[in-house]
C-alpha cells in the first residue's frame, strides 16, 4: 500500500481529513457538530450528526447498496441511503468480504542496493551470525505444571543488582504444554519456545519441565544431554519437587549471568535489525498517522538491507490484494494467498468471521469493518516488495518486508514475531495499549496526540502529529528509525520501564 498523503495537510484549524481522491467519505480529526459547515475537499459539507474523531462522514450522497470508499478502496456498502453530511459507521455500512482481484507480479522484485554509509547501532553479536539488542537470561517453561517454578526462578534475581551489561532474568510462563493433540499444535509449541530460548536477545537460558506432559524437556536438547553451554534443563520430578528444582534453576541462572557478563555490545551495521511490526487497540487515526508512518521506517530498513516483520492475518483480509501486487515474486504472493485461505478454514471451524476482528474499541475510535481496518493496517509494511512469507513462530531469514501469519490478538501475535527472530518490535496503538514482551523491546506508537498526552507514561512516539499537520509521514517515520537505533543500542522503552513481559502462545488444537 502507497503511503498516505493527507490533502490537504492537516492543520490544527482543520477539522477533517480527506485521504484520496476517490474517496466518499473524509475523517473527523476533531469532533464536529451537527450544523456545522466543513470545508473538505473542496465541498461545504454541512453535517447532520454528531461526528466523533477519527469518525467517517459522506462527503456526497451514497444510494443504498453502493460501495463506500475510504483509501481508494472500497469498505462496504452502504446498508441504507447516506446523505452528504451524515455520519458514516455501524448503523449504515455494511460488511461483505466480497471479491477482489489480484495483480500477480510479472518479473521478479528486488530490494534497492544498500546505501554506502551504513547506520550502524551497539549490539551483542551472537554465535549464529545473528545480533541481539538485549542480553537477558530466559527461563521458560514447557508447560503449564512448570510455569509456576519458572516464575519463581526469574522471581529470585528480580531487585538484586546484575553485571554490567545483563539486562536481566526473565520468566516465560505459559498455559499449555500438556493436553495438546500431538502433531502440529505441540510442534508449534516447541517452535514457540525454541524460538525464545536460542534467539539473539538471549545469552543463556533455563528451561523447566515438571517430567511426564507431552511437552518434554528433554525434546529441546541433543539425544541424551540435558545441558548445553548455553542452556540447562530441569524436571519437578526428576529434582525431587518445587523447592529443589528453584534452587537448581537458580544455580544454573548464575551460571548463565556469569556467561553473559563476558558480552559486550559492539558496533553493528543497522542491515542485522528485524523489526517485527504490530498494532493494537487500533483506531480510525492509524492508518492516517502512525501506520503510514511505521512504513516509511519500514521501507528504510528494507533499503539498507535489514527486515520489517508484518503480521497479523486477519488484519490484512481485505487489503491482501495490495500485497499481491508487490510480492517479490508469483509464489511468494501465492504463499500469501494460501495462508489468508488457511486461516479463513480455520475460522471457518468454528464459526467465525474475519469481521469478528474489530475490537469494541475498534468501533469506539471509528473502525467499521475489518475491511477498513486492514487497510489502514498494512500501511506498517511500507512500499517496497514483500520478500517472503513465514509461518507462525518460523525464523525470519529473508531482509526487506516479510509476512508472518500470527492472529491479530496482540500478545499472541508479538509472540509468534518474538519466536521467529524479531530483535526489536515497533507497536502502534491508538485506543491506548500497554502492552510488552519479557526479552525484546515494544516502541510504543501513537496515532493520536490527546491519548499520547493521556498515556504518556506508555508512548514512545506520537504519531499524532501527522494529523495535526506538525510532521510529516515521512518526517514521524525517520523519527522512529532513529529511536530504534537508540533503543538497539541500549535506551530502555516506556514498556520496558514499566515492566511489561506478555508472552501468550498460540494455541490451535483440541484441549484433551
Amino acid at each position: 500500500m502507497s503511503i498516505i498523503e493527507i490533502e490537504p495537510a492537516a492543520t490544527p484549524s482543520n477539522s477533517a481529513i480527506h485521504l484520496h481522491p476517490a474517496d466518499s467519505v473524509a475523517i473527523a480529526r476533531v469532533p464536529l457538530s451537527p450544523g456545522q459547515t466543513v470545508r473538505v475537499a473542496g465541498l461545504n459539507i454541512l453535517l447532520r450528526q454528531p461526528v466523533p474523531a477519527g469518525h467517517k462522514f459522506a462527503l456526497r450522497a451514497i444510494p443504498a447498496g453502493q460501495n463506500v470508499i475510504r483509501y481508494g478502496q472500497v469498505i462496504g456498502r452502504a446498508s441504507h441511503p447516506i446523505h452528504a453530511g451524515e455520519h458514516v459507521h455501524l448503523h449504515n455500512l455494511s460488511f461483505e468480504e466480497g471479491r477482489r482481484d489480484y495483480d500477480f507480479p510479472s518479473a521478479e522484485q528486488f530490494l534497492p542496493p544498500p546505501p554506502a554509509a551504513m547506520p550502524t547501532f551497539l549490539g551483542y553479536q551472537r554465535e549464529d551470525g545473528r545480533v541481539g539488542t538485549r542480553n537477558y537470561i530466559a527461563v521458560a517453561a514447557v508447560s503449564n505444571c512448570a510455569s509456576h517454578v519458572a516464575e519463581l526462578v526469574a522471581e529470585h534475581f528480580r531487585g538484586t543488582t546484575l553485571p554490567e551489561g545483563v539486562d536481566g532474568v526473565v520468566a516465560f510462563p505459559h498455559a499449555d504444554g500438556c493436553g495438546h493433540s500431538i502433531g502440529p499444535d505441540t510442534e508449534q509449541l516447541e517452535r514457540i519456545i525454541n524460538g525464545v530460548v536460542h534467539h539473539p536477545n538471549v545469552a543463556g537460558a533455563v528451561i523447566l519441565g515438571l517430567g511426564c506432559e507431552i511437552n518434554l524437556v528433554e525434546h529441546y536438547f541433543p539425544a541424551g544431554a540435558s545441558s548445553t553451554e548455553q542452556m540447562s534443563g530441569f524436571t519437578i520430578q526428576g529434582s525431587g519437587g518445587t523447592p529443589a528444582t528453584v534452587e537448581a534453576g537458580v544455580k544454573a541462572v548464575h551460571a548463565q549471568i556469569e556467561r553473559a557478563a563476558v558480552l559486550k555490545r559492539v558496533e553493528t551495521p543497522a542491515s542485522r535489525i528485524v523489526l517485527g511490526l504490530n498494532c493494537g487497540g487500533s483506531d480510525s487515526f492509524s492508518g492516517i498517522t502512525a501506520n503510514p508512518a511505521l512504513g516509511a521506517c519500514s521501507d528504510i530498513l528494507a533499503s539498507i538491507g535489514a527486515s520489517a516483520v508484518l503480521a497479523e492475518t486477519p488484519e490484512i483480509f481485505g487489503a491482501e490484494h495490495l500485497l499481491v501486487r508487490r510480492a517479490r515474486n508469483r509464489a511468494v504472493a501465492e504463499k500469501l494467498l494460501g495462508v489468508v485461505a488457511a486461516y479463513k478454514a480455520y475460522l471457518n471451524r468454528f464459526g467465525g468471521s474475519f469481521d469478528d476482528n474489530p475490537s469494541p474499541g475498534n468501533k469506539e475510535g471509528g473502525l467499521s469493518n475489518i475491511l477498513e481496518k486492514s487497510l489502514g493496517a498494512v500501511a506498517k509494511g511500507g512500499t517496497l516488495p514483500l520478500m517472503d512469507v513465514v509461518q507462525y513462530a518460523e525464523k525470519v531469514t529473508s531482509p526487506g518486508l516479510v509476512f508472518m501469519n500470527t492472529p491479530g490478538y496482540d500478545p499472541v501475535s508479538i509472540t509468534g514475531l518474538a519466536a521467529g527472530g524479531v530483535n526489536l518490535i515497533a507497536f502502534t496503538t491508538g485506543r491506548g495499549s500497554a502492552i510488552g514482551f519479557p526479552s525484546i523491546p515494544v516502541i510504543k506508537i501513537a496515532t493520536n496526540s490527546p491519548m499520547y498526552r493521556r498515556m504518556r507514561d506508555n508512548m514512545d512516539i506520537n504519531g499524532g502529529r501527522i494529523a495535526e499537520g506538525a510532521a510529516s509521514v515521512e518526517e514521524i517515520g525517520r523519527e522512529i528509525f532513529e529511536f530504534l537505533l537508540e533503543v538497539a543500542s541500549g535506551r530502555k522503552t516506556c514498556s520496558e520501564k514499566l515492566g511489561h513481559r506478555e508472552f501468550v502462545p498460540w494455541r490451535i488444537g483440541p484441549v484433551l
